[in-house]
């Protein structure tokens, strides 16, 4: 009775972004079960300015600090609130808690389960059904099957054998269906009257089943390992649990040259889609495959992103998104709205970086040290616009682990600049479209070709792996990221954790180099993306270094995407070119000897990659992969687009729950752990190295 007592007192109260904690009065009622919070400790006589009901509430202290504890209650609403130190939040967590399980109890007592009752869709046609003499506060629910059903008193719940496991699938099988009927049944309803498919109670039913259905889902595949799990040490090897094995014949989800009826396997039940989405990945081979450039068309696809503009049509979906944020929390497990979305993966974006083959090709033509830095930080510095698309405010495809993509590009060798001056093209991008016609009746002697591909090779953390090499010219460069999210307020923050590296074996030089921090600002008005953060590039054998900063803009004043930095040799501390400008606009490079020299970037002639065609791209090539997300996006589709991307999403995380549930680990196809990082599992400073210490040996 002690602990039943009645208590009050000041705590932090969190309200939102904009107005952040507050003091408020806060009285426990343990009486009426109640928690209530008042301006201050005299306005205590008037309405409080918030109750909240402890009957099957949830007190969860916060891992955040010692004093945060949130009050999350049966009817969604939650408190989180703040004690100014552990031993007042262990004070009142303890007392919400007693009081909260008191009233749980007595709901449970005063309620008992209910009688089994069953109820159908009304009729639409008569005008007596229950659908047309609703009233608006009637409850939707009960004009579908509901039902209770309690064990006898005293008997114990037998332990289930596999052969009643086949007998709970068969009728999680018919629920599914039952599930998917109710679905078709409300969606057929009219968009007007008194009953329709956009009744608010309904939509709530249609989600709430949903939900059961995966949960039930869940608890079957428990139930499916604790089994499995019990026989594995007495079944002799090569045996195979039946109940475990699918019931029904199924196609290949993602079958080579076949393209599959996506809705129609997304309306399969769940237990279906999941061996399906299994059983495919184990058949794929995970050795590396050498692409063959001829193979390679030009790129026709030229998918224009649009900005977001005002996002007003979307702001109930991300109010409702950033209702579930906090600041600083890490975004790599948040599931994004779909219209976000670029027509192109992550690793696509990373190939969109080597745009210009053209001043990469020329890094190596630099006739000293110092020249060949600053024709890779020329080089750096315009990858960016090509790569970002500018400041768009839009994100590419998540890659699933195992996804790659594969592209070349192919480059006249009187285009690739020699002198010190002429890095720059002054092409308009028009004349990518002739740059194929260039190239025909061209032998291999007369272009150079540069080669890319990238790997996802972890989920969480997402890394992705990619490397591009030019085999003539004897350079490559070989990358890591990792994609770190976190929601910032009114922002998102996206870091690129990991660590490129250039090699020049010509000259035997490697450059090391980092990439900057994107954010995507203004999320509820009109979207933009800003780059920020310091870059450094080095190159230990020569000494020269480059630092580079990316500012963000001011909160008052201020240039949008500005850049500068400058290269200098360290042993001298000497700065032997200076840059500023806007990375997706104009460049101004000052030299040590005077020079200056302006760049245009929406000028840059772009040349265009060479892509095999789907027919002939692997089940995990990105373009390949997501096809069906990227179509629905060209034509508006922005529901079947999600259903579409969820199907793939869902399918990453049931392979990642077997490999974990049979502790296999993931195989990369193309890249290798060396420490922290990872590396192209056939780099070109081995095999160059290999092919001299062969030439060695044969004379």
């Amino acid at each position: 009775s002690d602990h039943m007592e009645n208590i009050y007192g000041y705590l932090m109260k969190y309200t939102n972004l904009v107005t952040g904690w507050q003091y408020r009065f806060f009285v426990l009622n343990n009486e009426a079960g109640l928690l209530e919070y008042f301006v201050n400790e005299q306005s205590r006589h008037l309405k409080p300015r918030g109750t909240l009901q402890l009957a099957g509430a949830v007190i969860s202290p916060s891992d955040e600090d010692s004093h945060t504890f949130t009050v999350n209650a049966a009817s969604g609403e939650q408190y989180k609130l703040r004690a100014t130190d552990a031993k007042e939040r262990q004070h009142w967590v303890s007392r919400l808690q007693i009081c909260t399980q008191h009233h749980t109890e007595a709901i449970g007592k005063n309620n008992p389960p209910l009688k089994s009752r069953s109820f159908s869709l009304a009729s639409q046609g008569s005008a007596n059904s229950p659908g047309v003499q609703r009233r608006p506060s009637q409850n939707a629910v009960s004009f579908f099957s509901v039902g209770h059903h309690r064990l006898p008193t005293g008997k114990r719940v037998p332990i289930m054998q596999p052969d009643h496991l086949v007998d709970v699938r068969e009728m999680m099988s018919q629920a599914e269906g039952q599930q998917r009927d109710l679905i078709r049944s409300i969606e057929c309803l009219p968009v007007s009257g008194h009953l329709t498919s956009l009744d608010q109670d309904l939509l709530m039913l249609k989600a709430t089943s949903m939900a059961t259905m995966n949960c039930l889902n869940d608890c079957f595949h428990i139930l499916q390992l604790q089994h499995a799990s019990q026989q594995k040490g007495s079944l002799p090897a090569g045996t195979t649990i039946s109940w475990l094995e699918p019931k029904i014949s199924l196609a290949n989800h993602f079958k080579n040259g076949a393209a599959q009826n996506f809705p129609a396997e997304i309306n399969k039940p769940a237990s279906v889609r999941e061996e399906q989405s299994i059983a495919e990945p184990c058949q794929l081979t995970r050795e590396p495959e050498e692409i063959n450039p001829d193979e390679e068309l030009e790129d026709i696809c030229d998918d224009k992103e649009d900005d977001l503009g005002a996002v007003e049509e979307q702001r109930s979906v991300i109010l409702h998104l950033l209702s579930q944020l906090k600041l600083g929390m890490d975004l790599t497990r948040v599931v994004l709205p779909t219209f976000i979305l670029e027509k192109r993966s992550l690793l696509e974006m990373y190939a969109d970086f080597m745009s210009h083959p053209d001043l990469f090709i020329a890094i190596t033509n630099g006739t000293t040290p110092e020249e060949r830095m600053i024709r890779f930080v020329e080089y750096y510095l315009t990858s960016f616009h090509e790569g970002r698309k500018g400041a768009i405010a839009k994100k590419p495809y998540n890659p699933i682990i195992g996804e790659t993509f594969h592209c070349s590009w192919r480059m006249l060798k009187s285009d690739i600049a020699t002198d010190a001056g002429g890095n720059f093209s002054a092409h308009p991008t028009s004349e990518q479209v002739t740059l194929s016609k260039d190239l025909e009746g061209q032998t291999e002697l007369d272009y150079y070709t540069v080669k890319f591909v990238a790997e996802q090779v972890s989920h969480h953390p997402p890394v992705s792996g990619f490397y591009a090499e030019c085999v003539e010219r004897k350079m490559c460069v070989n990358a890591h990221v990792w994609t770190k999210s976190k929601f910032l307020g009114m922002s998102i923050g996206v870091t690129m954790v990991g660590e490129g590296l250039l090699s020049l074996l010509e000259h035997g030089e490697e450059y090391t180099f980092s990439l900057p921090c994107a954010y995507a600002r203004s999320i509820l008005t009109v979207p933009w993306v800003e780059l920020g953060g310091k870059v450094n590039i080095n190159c230990a054998k020569t000494g020269y270094s480059a630092s580079i900063n990316f500012h963000t803009k001011p909160f008052y004043g201020g240039k949008l995407h500005r850049v500068t930095g400058e290269v200098k040799q360290n042993t001298t501390n000497t700065v032997v070119c200076r840059v500023q400008g806007e990375w997706n606009s104009v460049l101004e490079f000052t030299y040590s000897n005077g020079e200056t020299k302006y760049v245009d970037l929406t000028k840059l002639s772009v040349t265009r990659k060479r892509v095999r065609p789907l027919e002939k791209q692997g089940p995990f090539e990105s373009r390949r992969l997501w096809q069906h997300v990227t179509e629905s996006l060209r034509d508006g589709d922005i529901d079947k687009a999600t259903e579409h991307k969820r199907a793939l999403e869902e399918r990453q995380r049931n392979e990642e729950r077997l490999r974990a549930e049979t502790e296999t680990p993931w195989c990369t196809k193309y890249f290798l752990k060396e420490g922290d990082g990872w590396v192209y599992h056939k780099p070109l400073w081995k095999t160059v190295s290999a092919a001299q210490i062969q030439q060695t040996d044969t004379n």
